[in-house]
């Protein structure tokens, strides 16, 4: 797709960031003069709505009328549009959890009420109204919209192709429902095969792939000859989550990688990102002690944001934080202070604050007192304003309801998405043949992790003309529930047991389920359905991996059970063998076919 009305910035080769002369200074020149429509708009806001403009935040409730008693607990109000109202936010996000995410009309009529809130009161700026539709693990929402089996998958297929068509029909549908910001993709690479955040969030463990299918998604998100079918995307989290078994929600990850070590393997798929010229970037609360002496987490780091993000890798767009609720950002500081100096360190908006008053006046007073100006204010409400022009967001912020049902998981996306998920079904092994299974064969049971996964797994192989038993255990089998799998696998001609992320401690006791369905004297084929690393923990003659445990991806399985098709994915990442450390079960790139 073209891309001729946006700016392109000096390109590094994948897998290598070149920091050139022309790279490095990049962000310090002369600011691009300001568009007359958006200059005139700054000029009659107050203080205030210019501080809201730099905040998002969530409101519960499924419309905008809504009176919601976490509304009153947390922002002394009591519906979603009274949020936007209340603080002159700058964009709002949606979950699941905060109840506004039930299915696309409604979402939609939420959208519209809250634009509409925005235009009526302050300086009448529409919305960002985002979510995090990453697809695969983390997907806020779910069907009738398209669903996709989410990065790792991606990986596996190796097409660049699949990548951006996916992020297209991703971003429409949301953009249909009044959505017309997508915090993702996620251009972590994921070199710790125990990072409990990321996994197959990430592409990949290869820099050079995670890097081409970033700049792919982005391309699928942001390119569309019409503003209104394509969304903002987000690429996160700067300057690397992937090398870490920390956390971030939870504690401050510290990452050791040097210079060399972060242009080489963190740093390509951000490049790539701003290469293809997209919207935002996000940090992460992490610290990179050998990149940056300050003690402080990369979001609250000058030589990070300014120096690493604007001025080395030439990114002059909208910088978000990740949420300020999470406990990597907030050890160090009081929450009204963390804005302050998220802005100092070049961020330019902050993403669900813990306590949005408090942080609102931390800046307000930060501006007063002149420890930040006016001026500084200014630059990040000109680039929010930009992002939301060049989006049609301030020409034209409202969606049809009506139309929605007609744009939203129609059979072509749908259609697209099975194939797309039909090519990255890997297969690790098939030592003793046991794959293609004949078709239909009699009696199946599926067992293992997760309740959705193994229905519908045996959905789809019933479907085929085979019969099958579901016997979900969960992510931690119990003894009993061990027993009870076991003798139902005696009674079956074949076992697909499915693990999920079972090569953490917490989730080990998938691994006795598989060892002890093995000695039941019958064929077990184990397929991990979500990090293709639980191979690497258990012997089983046949092994699969589809990274996600996605409908979508339990009938690419089937397919593959059945020899519909042949399986095509590759590794995305190294399996290590942990009997074996620095050695690899199966590396990257393997992947068996038939």
């Amino acid at each position: 797709m073209a891309r001729s009305d946006r700016p392109r910035r000096a390109a590094a080769a994948f897998g290598v960031v070149a920091l050139t002369s022309a790279a490095l200074t990049a962000g310090a020149g002369a600011e691009p003069p300001r568009p007359s429509g958006i200059a005139d708009t700054l000029a009659k806001m107050t203080l205030e709505e210019k501080v809201g403009q730099l905040f998002v935040t969530y409101a519960y409730g499924g419309t905008p009328d809504t009176a919601h008693p976490s509304n009153r607990a947390e922002f002394g109000v009591d519906t979603p549009a009274q949020v936007v109202q209340q603080y002159h936010l700058g964009g709002i996000i949606h979950f699941t959890w905060t109840d506004s995410l039930h299915e696309p009309r409604q979402i939609a009529e939420l959208s519209n009420g809250l634009q509409q809130a925005a235009l009526s009161s302050g300086a009448g700026v529409p919305l960002l109204i985002g979510t995090d539709q990453e697809q695969g693990l983390v997907t806020r929402i779910g069907e009738p919209a398209t669903q996709f089996p989410g990065n790792m998958a991606l990986g596996a297929t190796r097409s660049p192709a699949d990548a951006e068509l996916a992020a297209a029909i991703t971003g429409r549908e949301l953009r249909a429902m009044g959505l017309n910001q997508n915090f993702a993709p996620s251009g972590d690479v994921n070199v710790d095969p125990a990072n409990p955040v990321i996994g197959v969030r990430s592409f990949s463990s290869d820099p050079a792939l995670a890097a081409e299918l970033t700049a792919a998604q982005v391309r699928g998100y942001e390119d569309s000859a019409a503003a209104d079918l394509a969304v903002s995307a987000s690429v996160k989290h700067f300057p690397g989550h992937g090398d870490t078994s920390t956390d971030s929600h939870t504690d401050l990850p510290v990452i050791d990688h040097d210079r060399q070590q972060w242009e080489r393997l963190d740093a390509p798929p951000f490049q790539a990102a701003i290469t293809e010229g997209v919207d935002s970037v996000m940090t992460g609360h992490i610290k990179v002690p050998k990149l940056d002496d300050s003690g402080e987490p990369a979001t609250l780091s000058p030589n990070v944001i300014t120096g690493m993000l604007r001025q080395e890798l030439g990114f002059q767009g909208v910088v978000f934080t990740d949420s300020l609720k999470m406990d990597g950002v907030r050890q160090q500081h009081p929450d009204a202070r963390i804005p302050v100096l998220a802005l100092q360190a070049g961020v330019d908006m902050m993403l669900m604050p813990f306590d949005v008053r408090a942080a609102i006046d931390g800046v307000l007073a930060a501006v007063r007192t002149g420890e930040l100006t006016e001026e500084r204010i200014d630059r990040s409400v000109t680039r929010i304003l930009e992002l939301k022009e060049r989006r049609g967001v301030l020409a034209d912020p409202f969606v049809d309801p009506a139309a929605v049902g007609s744009a939203v998981g129609t059979p072509e996306h749908l259609a697209q998405a099975q194939r797309i998920t039909d090519r990255s079904t890997t297969l690790l092994r098939n030592d003793a043949g046991v794959l293609p299974l004949a078709q239909p064969t009699p009696r199946l049971l599926v067992t293992g992790a997760g309740d959705g996964a193994t229905t519908a797994l045996a959905e789809s192989i019933d479907r085929r003309g085979s019969r099958s038993t579901a016997l979900p255990t969960g992510l931690r089998p119990t003894p009993q529930q061990i027993d009870e799998a076991v003798a139902a696998a005696g009674r079956h001609d074949l076992t697909v047991v499915l693990t999920n992320a079972a090569w953490s401690a917490e989730n080990a006791a998938q691994l006795d389920l598989v060892r002890a369905l093995q000695q039941a004297g019958r064929p077990v084929v184990a397929v991990a359905v979500r990090d293709a690393y639980d191979a690497g923990h258990v012997e089983v003659p046949t092994w699969l991996a589809t990274y996600s445990d996605k409908a979508v991806a339990m009938e690419s399985l089937a397919k593959v059970l059945f020899g519909e098709i042949a399986p095509t994915g590759a590794l995305p990442v190294s399996v290590p063998d942990p009997g074996r450390p620095g050695q690899d079960r199966y590396p990257f790139g393997h992947g068996l076919t038939w």
